[in-house]
């Protein structure tokens, strides 16, 4: 596809229990000018096998293979070079779409022309995709840079947005291995606005393996470090509340252990 409205970039690493019911969920959608990257980053298990099977099925799909692996912000840079899309909307391997995702999002981009990066509401489900609880994000450019400091203001993986601009800030920040959607986000809200629907647009699958629940503590320390740079380097302000709860987090990462901070943020966030 020469000019795709929307290019699709999932990356993947030992998902065989899930992948294939991704991929399903963005051949399903009611939109249908995308084209669908996926890049195995060198899995060990019948990831790359299952991808292949996909192939054949609907020529959308673009397939990479890293050939050692190279962690998620190389391999989201790989696929953000090769992206021909207008936007550039995100996917996980282990989750899954609503059929009417893309539908939605490319109409609220087109009638938006400010927003360079915008998302939606997910449901948290465990790994049947039972649903645990759903998490809501605030809606105007606004509401979103007023909680900023606060906690990340999109699903990552709902994330829809502007190619050119992504390519202009050369895509994510590879020094940050967890929380690079974070840095991501305040540079891409240097050139445009934020926005988000309030429409439920995912289902964001829970297991053993998720990268959450193992790293909360090195992603906090990230986190925290995102949010220096942001001020120091990004032109961002923290207002006094901001400036209170970056301290009251930083005292808390030796405070409080990793799976009760893990489990008071979903309770809080839902």
């Amino acid at each position: 596809m020469d000019n795709p409205k929307i290019s699709v970039l999932m990356p993947a690493y030992n998902t065989e229990k899930y992948i294939g019911e991704a991929i399903e969920s963005i051949l399903n959608q009611t939109f249908k000018d995308f084209e669908f990257i996926i890049i195995d980053d060198c899995s060990t298990d019948n990831t790359w096998e299952i991808i292949q099977g996909y192939v054949k099925k609907d020529e959308r799909i673009i397939v990479l293979r890293n050939k050692k692996n190279s962690k998620i912000c190389k391999t989201l840079n790989r696929g953000i070079d090769i992206a021909k899309g207008k936007y550039i909307a995100r996917m996980d391997a282990d989750d899954w779409s609503y059929p009417d995702r893309f539908e939605k999002q490319f109409k609220f981009m087109e009638n938006n022309p400010e927003v360079v990066i915008s998302g939606g509401t997910m449901e948290v489900c465990d790994e049947k995709m039972d649903l645990l609880n759903q998490r809501k994000y605030n809606l105007t450019d606004g509401e979103i840079r007023k909680k900023l400091f606060r906690y990340s203001p999109f699903c990552h993986a709902t994330t829809i947005y502007k190619t050119k601009i992504v390519k202009k800030i050369n895509g994510y920040d590879e020094m940050f291995y967890v929380a690079q959607d974070y840095d991501f986000y305040f540079r891409l809200g240097m050139h445009g606005k934020f926005g988000n629907l309030k429409d439920i647009l995912y289902k964001l699958r829970t297991h053993p393996e998720s990268l959450s629940s193992k790293k909360t503590r090195i992603q906090e320390k990230f986190t925290l470090m995102i949010r220096k740079k942001a001020v120091k380097e990004y032109g961002y302000k923290m207002n006094l509340t901001d400036r209170f709860y970056f301290i009251g987090q930083y005292l808390s990462m030796f405070l409080i252990p990793s799976k009760i901070k893990f489990w008071l943020f979903n309770l809080i966030r839902k």
